[in-house]
């Protein structure tokens, strides 16, 4: 697959299809790289690349720290996963496009929104991730990463994430770094040098950032209610994409249109057409 640099970090992208462009966010927390559509939990029997490319461009990428894409060792916030999505459009051409999230995807969907209101057509809101269970299991993985790395050191990180393709979502020990120590060798070499002092600033920091409410993280509730973008919000009904995440958005977002139909009424064919329709009127 293609990959372009994008302000220092490598970012594996594919484009599948032809029409108007859709830039997707991929699922899958901090593994969302772009095989999850097709791939991970309910998106691999969605089939929503196969189904949307027939009248639209999928652009799909792996997210910085995900699937091939490099990364770099700061703190991690949503303005930065940002920053590469627009790095990416500016590198492809792309105007203004359509957006659709998965899961954590919608953070980055709606963000973009609100940094860049004239480059977002509409988005599609797919089971957003939030509520007050998904944000304590996010902020103790990575106490748990933490602590790990205070007891036996970054190269011992960087072992262990290499002998292994389990990430962070699976196994906090490795941290959010893993998929980049594991394919860039000098990544790993200057993670390893770094004093645990400023890595311990790194992470918690990047934690509180990232985590710091009890829906959807990413924008600001006032950001969202002065965005006139379209938005399609499809509930999720589990722990991590609670449908309180997905009423919040609802309620945050003027121009929203809320599929209120409970997740085992969202098969293949019924979630695809929904989308399609959406986006065809805007």
């Amino acid at each position: 697959m293609p990959v372009l640099d994008i302000d220092g970090i490598r970012t594996r992208y594919e484009i599948v299809g032809d029409g108007p462009p859709i830039l997707m966010f991929s699922p899958g927390g901090f593994d969302s790289s772009l095989d999850n559509w097709t791939t991970f939990g309910r998106y691999k029997d969605l089939g929503f690349i196969d189904a949307l490319s027939q009248e639209y461009t999928c652009v799909v990428f792996d997210r910085r720290e995900s699937g091939q894409s490099g990364g770099r060792l700061e703190r991690l916030a949503w303005p930065k996963y940002i920053d590469q999505a627009i790095g990416l459009m500016d590198k492809l051409g792309l105007g203004a496009v359509h957006t659709m999230g998965g899961c954590v995807g919608c953070s980055s969907a709606a963000l973009l929104a609100v940094a860049r209101p004239e480059r977002v057509r509409s988005m599609v809101l797919f089971s957003p991730a939030g509520g007050v269970t998904y944000r304590t299991a996010q902020q103790r993985r990575f106490t748990e990463h933490l602590g790990f790395a205070l007891e036996h050191g970054l190269e011992a990180i960087v072992t262990l994430a290499r002998s292994t393709t389990v990430g962070f979502s699976k196994d906090p020990r490795v941290g959010p770094w893993a998929p980049a120590l594991r394919t860039d060798d000098r990544f790993a070499e200057g993670y390893a040098a770094i004093s645990l002092e400023r890595y311990a600033t790194i992470v918690s920091g990047s934690a509180r950032m990232l985590f710091d409410r009890d829906t959807v993280p990413g924008p600001e509730p006032e950001d969202l209610q002065l965005l006139d973008v379209p938005a399609l919000i499809v509930p999720g009904e589990d722990a991590s994409h609670t449908r309180s995440a997905a009423r919040y958005l609802q309620e945050c977002l003027p121009q929203a249109e809320y599929w209120d139909v409970p997740v085992a009424q969202q098969t293949p064919v019924a979630s695809s057409a929904r989308v399609l329709e959406f986006l065809s009127r805007h």
